[in-house]
C-alpha cells in the first residue's frame, strides 16, 4: 500500500466503524417503534433488494469464503461463512457483529485473524444480513438457543467466539445458558455487559432509529458517535443504513447481565474496552469486568471510540493471539 493510500484507507476505515455505532444505539430505539410482526421482516421486496445489492458491494472487500452455510436452527436459518486462514490445525474463530449489521463489518479484522486460524462469520438471527428468521425469538434462551445450534452444526467441537457490542452481549448470553461449543469469549466494548446504556446515547439515536425522518438527522448523530468527525458514504455504511432503513426488528430488549451472572462464566474471557466508547461508562465497564471476572484478561484502549474494530484491527489481533494463544 502506498503512503497516499493508507490516510484513505484509514478514512473509510472510521467511517465503516461509525456506521456499526450508529446501528447498534439505533436499534435500542427501534425497540420502542417496533410493528406487532412476530419476526424481523423487510417493508417490501423493494427495500429488501437495496440492501442485498448494498451487502454484496461491501462483501467485495472481503476474502472470498471457502464455504457459505445456511444452518438450520429452531428459529430459523443462519447464514455462516467460512474464510480459509493460515493455519488450518488451530482452533477456528467465530465472529459476531453488532446490531443491525452483519458480515462485511468484519473486513479490516479479517485479515489480522486470519493469520491465526480458520474464521467463521456469523449474520445475526433477526438482522438485516442473510440469515432468515421463521419464528419469535422472544427472549435470552431464545437467543441462545439458535447460536447453540449453529456452533453444534459446525464440524469443530469448540470454537474461539468473538463478539462486536450486542455481538459481544450475544456471546455471554450463549456462554451462560450452554458453553459446550465455547472455548474463549472475546468481547469487544460488549454492551448490556459491562454497563448500561447512557440515557443520552438513546435520546440522541432515537432520529437514526426512524427511517421516515430526513437523512441528515442520522448524519448528526453519526458525527456524534464518531466526536464530531465528518461522515462520508461507503460500502459497509451504505448496507448497515439501508438495513436500519428497509429492516424491521422483532427482538426483545437485551437482559443486561449482572455481575452475580458474570462471575459464573466458565470460558476464559478476554474484554477490551474502548476509552471513549458512547455505548456505556468505560471506567465502569472496566472496573465491572476486573471485579466480576478476576481471571480475565481485559484490555482498555484510552483513546478508541465504539468504532474500535474499525480503529485498531491490528491491536485487537495481536489481543487475541496472545489471549487465544494462552487457552488454545
Amino acid at each position: 500500500m502506498t503512503d497516499s493510500e493508507q490516510p484513505a484507507r484509514r478514512r473509510w476505515r472510521r467511517v465503516r466503524a461509525i456506521a456499526v455505532v450508529t446501528a447498534v444505539a439505533a436499534a435500542a430505539v427501534a425497540l420502542l417503534v417496533r410493528t406487532p410482526a412476530p419476526i424481523g421482516h423487510w417493508d417490501d421486496a423493494a427495500g429488501h433488494d437495496r440492501f442485498r445489492a448494498a451487502y454484496d458491494t461491501a462483501f467485495a472487500a472481503l476474502p472470498t469464503p471457502a464455504r457459505t452455510l445456511d444452518i438450520r436452527t429452531d428459529h430459523g436459518v443462519v447464514r455462516v461463512y467460512r474464510f480459509t486462514g493460515a493455519r488450518p490445525a488451530a482452533r477456528p474463530f467465530v465472529l459476531l457483529p453488532g446490531r443491525a449489521s452483519a458480515t462485511p463489518v468484519w473486513a479490516d479484522n479479517l485479515p489480522g485473524l486470519l493469520e491465526l486460524g480458520d474464521v467463521y462469520t456469523v449474520d445475526l438471527l433477526g438482522e438485516p444480513g442473510m440469515s432468515i428468521q421463521e419464528r419469535p425469538i422472544t427472549g435470552d434462551a431464545d437467543h441462545a438457543a439458535w447460536l447453540h445450534q449453529t456452533l453444534a452444526a459446525l464440524p469443530e467441537e469448540a470454537v474461539h467466539v468473538v463478539g462486536l457490542s450486542i455481538g459481544g452481549w450475544t456471546a455471554v448470553n450463549l456462554a451462560l445458558h450452554d458453553p459446550t461449543h465455547v472455548a474463549t469469549l472475546t468481547l469487544i466494548d460488549p454492551v448490556h455487559v459491562f454497563d448500561d446504556l447512557p440515557l443520552g446515547t438513546i435520546v440522541r439515536s432515537l432520529p437514526a432509529a426512524l427511517p421516515w425522518l430526513p437523512k441528515s438527522w442520522r448524519d448528526g448523530f453519526n458525527s456524534y458517535t464518531a466526536g464530531g468527525a465528518p461522515v462520508e458514504d461507503e460500502p459497509t455504511a451504505a448496507m448497515i443504513e439501508a438495513g436500519m432503513r428497509h429492516y424491521r426488528l422483532e427482538l426483545p430488549a437485551p437482559t443486561r447481565i449482572g455481575e452475580d451472572r458474570l462471575a459464573g462464566l466458565r470460558p476464559p474471557v478476554l474484554a477490551i474496552i474502548a476509552g471513549r466508547s458512547v455505548m456505556h461508562d468505560p471506567a465502569t465497564a472496566v472496573a465491572t469486568a476486573r471485579r466480576a471476572l478476576p481471571g480475565a484478561a481485559v484490555r482498555c484502549y484510552p483513546d478508541a471510540s465504539h468504532a474500535i474494530n474499525g480503529e485498531r484491527p491490528a491491536e485487537i489481533a495481536a489481543d487475541i493471539a496472545e489471549f487465544t494463544g494462552a487457552h488454545p
